[in-house]
């Protein structure tokens, strides 16, 4: 839809929601990935310190590999790879990851490969509108931790020949995945009671937008249906900033009201409406012309390739696929469970080494390097085969001797 009508076409029925929600699922049936890193920032002198936005920015790098740089309303830093085969992806981004750590060190910052702050409060450093309207909409704490404490690896994914296919196997391997990964139990220097602490900030925001989408039957009426059932976050106002600049605003809208109560009202939304309350809907697995997986933790500035590989092996490969699902069926629908327990769980660490195995065997075929492989086996002895999710890890530096956090954060960006 969003190619066959200019953007002031009006949204009168839940018909036309779908034909947008359908054409979510149009897209390039290759096996392409994209994989977006979002990293925590943390001083090395003093982790505790909030690390100014232009700081950052002013220690960056030319990036040979085609990163696109950006930075979340905390100043974590993301960096978005281009899109390409597994192995072109991973080295382009891996280029650029390394060109950043670096010359962060060099500035005497350090990447934080962990996916909930472990020190610091949220504190908001971009004022731009939408965040300015998301934070109201979206309120204390959670809201405020999701902006600027949280952070990620989103790994984006060609819908192939078989979208539904695709978009089932992302939600039914998500919870498997959520747990091998977590990497985020701290929040302030102390346990937070959750493997990945991320995973619960999102849990707790409005759940008609950060849920998952339900899988089975048909996704694009799924997606039609969420679309219409998940509250308005905000209307958008071009008209004017009261500057005189024409720039656009956005108004949040607190009275609990979704789209499909918009379609009731006398003014019918536009498709740009309907567009815009599309960004402002996080869950687990978004289709946007291709599949955007958002449930994974940030990983050490090093072995996020292990992360990518894996969920790009189970979702893309069919072997690998049939071989995970048959795994991790029995786990279906456990995100809580994996947040909180990861790997300790005994049905989630059974799934996981199959996942794993699976996906060992897959990653030769989708071209990976034998380097790539023999990270993700190295991953899986350390993680996977003894039920210790990386989460683990960071709970040994806050619980053993001397208080070590601080020291890992200052030292986790290094080479």
């Amino acid at each position: 839809m969003t190619g066959l009508a200019t953007e002031d076409m009006l949204i009168r029925n839940a018909s036309d929601v779908e034909t947008f929600a359908r054409r979510c699922f149009l897209g390039s049936p290759g096996d392409r990935v994209g994989i977006e890193l979002e990293f925590l920032v943390f001083d090395r002198v003093d982790p505790a310190r909030q690390v100014p936005l232009a700081r950052i920015s002013d220690a960056l790098p030319p990036l040979s590999g085609g990163s696109l740089v950006t930075f979340e309303p905390g100043g974590q830093l993301e960096l978005s790879g281009p899109p390409g085969s597994l192995p072109g992806a991973i080295a382009l981004l891996s280029a650029d990851v390394t060109a950043v750590r670096l010359a962060l060190r060099d500035a005497g910052l350090a990447l934080g490969g962990v996916g909930l702050d472990p020190l610091r409060p949220a504190r908001r450093q971009l004022r731009l509108p939408r965040y300015e309207m998301m934070a109201r909409f979206l309120g204390t704490p959670y809201g405020a931790l999701m902006m600027c404490s949280t952070a990620s690896i989103q790994v984006n994914l060609d819908l192939g020949d078989r979208p539904e296919v695709r978009w089932e196997r992302a939600h039914l391997l998500g919870p498997v995945l959520v747990a091998a990964f977590a990497n985020s139990p701290l929040s302030e220097g102390r346990p937070c009671g959750w493997m990945s602490g991320r995973q619960a900030v999102w849990e707790r925001l409005d759940r008609t937008r950060t849920a998952a989408v339900p899988a089975g039957g048909d996704p694009g009426a799924a997606w039609a249906d969420y679309l219409l059932d998940a509250r308005l976050m905000a209307t958008r106002d071009t008209t004017g900033n009261g500057n005189g600049d024409g720039a656009e605003s956005y108004r949040p809208v607190l009275d609990g009201s979704t789209f499909r109560d918009r379609l009731a009202r006398p003014e019918p939304p536009t498709l740009a409406d309907l567009s815009y309350h599309a960004t402002t809907l996080f869950p687990p697995v978004r289709p946007r012309g291709w599949l955007e997986i958002r449930y994974l933790d940030a990983q050490h500035p090093a072995r996020w390739p292990v992360c990518a590989a894996v969920t790009h092996a189970l979702v893309t490969d069919d072997r690998a696929a049939d071989a995970a699902l048959a795994a991790a069926g029995p786990c279906a629908g456990m995100w809580s469970r994996a947040a909180r327990h990861g790997l300790a769980d005994p049905r989630l660490r059974k799934a996981a080494e199959a996942c794993f195995r699976a996906a060992l065997a897959a990653l030769p075929r989708l071209g990976a390097t034998s380097a790539l492989v023999c990270e993700v086996a190295a991953f899986a002895d350390r993680h996977v085969t003894r039920g210790r999710t990386p989460a683990a890890d960071l709970l040994d530096l806050v619980r053993g001797p001397g208080g070590r956090l601080p020291d890992w954060l200052a030292e986790e960006g290094r080479i």
